[in-house]
């Protein structure tokens, strides 16, 4: 049985397929677990970090995290509680689904929060300044886990090779941080021509839907093709 957590980041209500003025991510990310669904009768978590945006950190945050959780005061736990919630979705999941738009250049608020609340030491990173070697390491490498970035641009050409690619920092920054914790499967599909409309976007939503439906195959295939080791 697989477990996919279901992130929708952006600010717009609704799919774009549903809704004049609907999000294409939560389009997206809708058309890939359904299409899971679909075939596989798999557990799914959702959470709405464009309309329910985590608790920034702060300085209370720092403080209560970087303090040994033995040590913790009361009001540190409480501090922490969204967070270690966060973390445990997470954990509890073998497949991420996040529809992330590109707002200026990089991922929106709300989804910004969440990575600074699952980026956790003690939780996800490990760091001991007197390890030999390096002083960070990622926890949870090497548990299979896969995240599948489901993005929207304004414009075109931010993808690898493009002609504006260098000022794509969605993909990169979510890539980066994920890696740091130990999740390096990265799959991503991303619709452009948002701002310009009529028959440019219509093709990207296509292209974009028919690369989520691929992917989705793939990855189902993928899993069936993993024989379960037995004693």
């Amino acid at each position: 049985m697989t477990t996919l957590l279901h992130l929708d980041a952006s600010a717009r209500g609704g799919r774009s397929d549903l809704h004049r003025f609907g999000s294409h991510t939560r389009r997206l990310s809708a058309r890939f677990i359904e299409r899971w669904h679909a075939t596989a009768g798999d557990t799914c978590l959702y959470r709405d970090l464009g309309h329910c945006l985590p608790a920034p950190v702060d300085g209370a945050w720092i403080h209560a995290a970087f303090t040994p959780h033995a040590q913790r005061m009361p009001w540190m736990h409480q501090r922490l509680a969204e967070s270690d919630a966060l973390v445990d979705e997470l954990m509890g999941a073998d497949v991420i689904v996040a529809g992330v738009p590109m707002y200026n250049f990089g991922v929106p608020s709300g989804f910004k929060a969440y990575i600074d609340n699952i980026v956790r030491v003690g939780r996800t990173f490990g760091f001991d300044r007197g390890r030999a070697g390096q002083s960070y390491w990622p926890m949870l490498a090497g548990q299979g886990r896969t995240l599948v970035l489901l993005s929207s641009r304004g414009d075109h050409g931010y993808g690898e090779g493009g002609r504006i690619a260098a000022m794509n920092h969605v993909e990169a920054s979510v890539r980066t941080a994920f890696a740091y914790i130990g999740i390096t499967d990265l799959r991503t599909v991303a619709v452009e021509y948002d701002e310009y409309g009529g028959d440019a976007l219509a093709e990207s939503l296509r292209n974009a839907e028919v690369a989520v439906d691929r992917l989705v195959d793939a990855m189902l295939a993928e899993r069936a093709a993993v024989v379960p080791v037995t004693a």
